[in-house]
């Protein structure tokens, strides 16, 4: 699982726009799905080899603007030559292509000639373990690409509803689909957040029945996955709003609307990743108290109990002393004597204490 803070940089001196797959391959094989549709058709496929694809681009570059869409989903980066040949078909820049090998880009959403590039971090839980992956997309007349790192993606209720042909999304452009893409990735948030907002509720317990250092280092663990989430969901709130605001042909004023409501559900993440920060920082300070009381409420036990001690200790080393002139020591009921009155010292010393309030 890649680490939430892990940045990727390429080599230091690189010229702009130079391929580099990443170092480490998610997938085992690169894996090519293509979407065509329309308001009266839907042609789904998935190749077999990247070499499948050459048909459908040529299909593509034949092919006169029209009401259909294509999408083209890959999973997998490491075959430069598929990255490539895409990047010549549809005329895609190569600091853009070199973007969607630098796994590590902060979302970003950029402007070219003819299309739009927009690198987005989605988040999913695996083994209890929260991990994430770079999307990036690409937005052109009629074709929308998509470059995934990892299987298990979140777009699988767009295609679906594609499938169906529910909603709108048969009978809107590549803009609209875009947009249902961002949407769905977005959305992904949503469930991370319940379940981390399950987890604050149980440690919200723990701290109030009994924390130690596993409560401490739950609450870590908690605080640097918000962090992380909190880091991917400011700039993509930024992507929404320039792709609501920026004056494109490529976005149509119907998908506007629709990117404002993209846009408020990433304010919506952004509020309460920001509650559960806070929450997350007022259980340390908890924890921290919650550790001193208990330490103090052992430290006053054993003052009192030394307090209680440190009489007898005087009385006992009184009579521990070897002088010859010492009348007590003849006494027949010396030893008891002393024994209840080292009793008796030590009743009215937690009397005392305990009407004090100290016990």
């Amino acid at each position: 699982m890649r680490h939430l803070f892990e940045k990727r940089h390429a080599t230091p001196g690189t010229a702009p726009g130079t391929l580099r797959a990443p170092s480490e391959r998610r997938v085992e094989e690169v894996a090519v799905r293509v979407l065509h549709y329309g308001p009266d058709l839907c042609d789904e496929t998935g190749l077999a080899t990247p070499a499948d694809l050459e048909p459908w681009l040529d299909r593509l570059a034949a092919a006169e603007p029209g009401d259909s869409v294509t999408w083209i989903d890959i999973v997998g980066l490491h075959d430069l030559d598929l990255l490539t040949r895409l990047g010549r078909a549809f005329g895609l820049h190569s600091l853009a292509l070199e973007d969607v090998l630098n796994v590590g880009q902060r979302p970003k959403v950029e402007e070219f000639a003819d299309h739009l590039f927009c690198a987005l971090r989605c988040f999913h839980r695996h083994g209890g373990e929260l991990g994430s992956e770079q999307i990036t997309l690409f937005l052109l007349p009629g074709v929308v690409l998509t470059f995934q790192e990892i299987h298990g993606d979140a777009f699988e209720p767009v295609r679906e509803r594609i499938r169906r042909g529910t909603g709108r999304v048969r009978r809107a452009g590549a803009d609209y689909l875009a947009y249902a893409l961002i949407d769905a990735i977005v959305d992904q948030f949503f469930p991370l957040l319940e379940g981390l907002g399950e987890r604050i509720e149980v440690l919200e317990h723990e701290l109030v029945d009994e924390p130690g250092p596993k409560t401490l280092e739950a609450i870590y663990h908690l605080r640097r996955e918000l962090v992380g989430l909190r880091r991917a969901a400011w700039p993509e709130r930024e992507v929404v709003s320039t792709l609501q605001r920026q004056e494109t042909a490529l976005v149509q004023d119907e998908t506007r609307v629709f990117l404002r409501d993209a846009y408020d559900h990433v304010v919506q993440v952004l509020e309460i990743l920001e509650t559960y920060r806070e929450l997350a920082g007022s259980m340390l300070d908890v924890y921290l108290s919650s550790i001193s009381h208990r330490m103090n409420e052992v430290m006053k036990v054993l003052t009192i109990i030394a307090t209680i001690f440190i009489p007898l200790t005087f009385v006992a080393g009184i009579y521990g002393m070897n002088f010859e002139h010492m009348p007590e020591l003849g006494w027949r009921w010396g030893y008891p004597a002393v024994l209840g009155a080292m009793t008796a010292i030590g009743l009215a010393l937690l009397w005392y204490f305990r009407r004090r309030g100290w016990l």
